[in-house]
């Protein structure tokens, strides 16, 4: 049986090419369907020639298009739904621990909320399965550019300059004459060629044949925007090594200092404060109802490295390396880790202070009680021969369902305590308890009771804190996208063959796109040139509808 690939010219041609790599010819005929597609100048592609081992199924899955808008879609739709509630990052009231974090949504936002919780959307965009999603598509990317860039470097490498006159008659835009007996074809042909040259296409010439290309390079557009696609996600995936990109947010009292998670850092919150505009300030007079505008928010802070961070178990060991003050758009930059100022909570429950009374001495003042509520003091000497000791302390309480008491979270929304009172002289203990602003002593005749004072207020800053080795990769990555997208839109590749064959010149042309621009361009070739020739651009239904299904098929994402 002949070899079916091989065609007349001499030329053999792989396995799925339907125009001939040399002569442009069909490989097989067409009889009276569609000229084959011109995408790749009829060169196969692997995924459509490979279809026997595991790695050509796993190739030929990711190298469709279909599949990659799939896996885009699903992703969209994923990334939509971390949007409906907030992250576990940006909460906006402080919390620790898991359970602090599942009673949020639940008492935030409900029934929905806990199922958002249970359904992990709280850690959407690091969690395994949308990384997989992100792994997936960037797959894609790379296989279906690589996929049809090694055919059309093949296709756009070796110009043909001498096609066969099928391939010039089954173009979309296309045109035939007989010149007559004084056509000069060298002549002409020159003359076409300078006409062409004006027009800033580049010129190849091969016996009595002559071709015209310009904006080739725009051909490359989609591939150097996948380029930049797939160092984009690059960027975004390598976020997750360690030490890469850091996102977090902390809550830091009033000369509280906390370890940034993450970090050899520690910061201090030397002093947070909110400016308000003052009414001359305004440019005329309104009418605020006795209401505040915020001017400024700012923390002052200070920024230690911990130099036994690389010690397990030592306690650490600070030493400043920074300080200075955060504002809305101005972060406290060191090195490459940045904090932004992000939220606040002023005016919120610091200590709880109390004034021990001895009951029978007359009501005797014996001394000063304070009570943290973020790091209690477990015993304090009141007097001389007198210690409170915090027994228990419930900072968010509640009685759970057996009874006992119980805190919801780790923050002093309503916070209890039970403490004794113990003295030295006769030994003598009472216990008694502070909940609700009331105190509720262990026995009606004990000897001693707790005064409520005023309690301490402490301003808390929310701070976002940064850190992304990776931001220049995905700028990068989003540059070269731009650069893609500018070649694929703003360039067309086009062709113009002029064909002496048989006492017949034939005119054909080819362009990705902008066909009417092509076809002035050639109009005015075959004015200038004086030819007794009349062009013809079919509509994409009839002479290219195999060209326009395989664009749907093969339109690179």
């Amino acid at each position: 049986m002949a070899d079916q690939r091989k065609c007349e010219c001499g030329h053999t041609n792989p396995v799925g090419t339907v125009l001939c790599e040399f002569c442009g010819k069909p490989v097989e005929e067409n009889g009276d369907r569609a000229f084959p597609s011109m995408r790749y100048e009829g060169m196969a592609r692997r995924s459509q020639t490979h279809n026997k081992t595991l790695v050509d199924h796993v190739w030929n899955f990711f190298s469709s298009v279909k599949i990659a808008i799939i896996l885009i879609v699903i992703t969209l739709i994923a990334a939509a739904v971390g949007t409906i509630f907030p992250q576990q990052r940006y909460i906006p009231v402080p919390v620790s621990g898991e359970s602090g974090v599942a009673a949020f949504y639940k008492d935030t936002y409900g029934m929905l909320g806990e199922i958002y919780y249970l359904l992990g959307f709280h850690k959407l965009y690091s969690s395994w399965w949308f990384v997989t999603l992100l792994v997936m598509i960037g797959m894609s990317l790379v296989i279906c550019s690589l996929d049809r860039i090694v055919p059309l470097y093949k296709a756009l490498s070796k110009p043909r300059v001498n096609p066969h006159l099928s391939f010039l008659k089954g173009q979309r835009l296309r045109g035939e004459c007989e010149p007559g007996s004084d056509f000069a074809a060298d002549e002409t042909l020159a003359q076409a060629a300078a006409i062409l040259k004006k027009k800033g296409y580049r010129i190849y010439r091969e016996g009595s044949t002559l071709l015209g290309e310009k904006a080739r390079f725009s051909r490359w557009g989609p591939y150097v925007n996948h380029i930049g696609l797939i160092l984009f996600l690059l960027g975004v995936l390598l976020r997750g090594l360690p030490g890469m990109y850091l996102d977090e947010f902390i809550w830091v009292r009033e000369g509280q200092t906390v370890a940034v998670p993450e970090t050899p850092y520690y910061l201090k919150n030397v002093e947070y404060k909110t400016e308000y505009y003052r009414e001359d300030e305004f440019p005329e007079q309104l009418d605020l109802e006795n209401r505040l505008i915020p001017k400024n928010f700012q923390t002052d802070a200070v920024l230690y490295v911990n130099e036994n961070a690389d010690l397990p178990g030592a306690e650490p060991k600070l030493r400043e390396v920074k300080s200075g003050s955060i504002t809305v758009n101005n972060p406290f930059v060191y090195e490459d880790l940045y904090l932004y100022q992000a939220s606040n909570q002023e005016m919120q429950l610091a200590a709880l202070n109390f004034t021990l009374i001895d009951k029978q001495a007359g009501n005797k003042e014996l001394g000063r009680v304070k009570l943290d509520l973020y790091e209690p003091e477990q015993e304090q000497v009141v007097a001389e021969g007198i210690t409170v000791r915090v027994i228990s302390y419930f900072p968010d309480f509640y009685m759970d369902e057996s009874g006992q008491p119980a805190t919801r979270t780790s923050q002093p929304n309503n916070p209890m305590f039970a403490v004794e009172v113990r003295s030295a002289q006769d030994g003598a203990a009472e216990k008694m308890i502070y909940v609700s602003g009331r105190i509720i002593p262990e026995s009606e005749g004990g000897r001693y009771t707790l005064q409520i004072e005023m309690p301490d207020f402490t301003d808390i800053t929310g701070l976002m804190v940064r850190k992304d080795k990776m931001l220049p990769l995905i700028y990068f990555g989003s540059f070269v996208v731009m650069v893609g997208l500018v070649m694929g839109f703003y360039w067309q590749h086009r062709r113009i063959w002029l064909h002496l064959e048989q006492g017949r010149l034939y005119l054909a042309g080819h362009t990705n796109k902008n066909w009417f621009g092509l076809k002035r361009e050639a109009e005015f070739l075959v004015e200038q040139l004086a030819l007794p020739m009349s062009l013809v651009l079919d509509s994409k239904s009839k002479n290219s509808a195999a060209e326009n299904k395989t664009k749907e098929e093969e339109k690179p994402t």
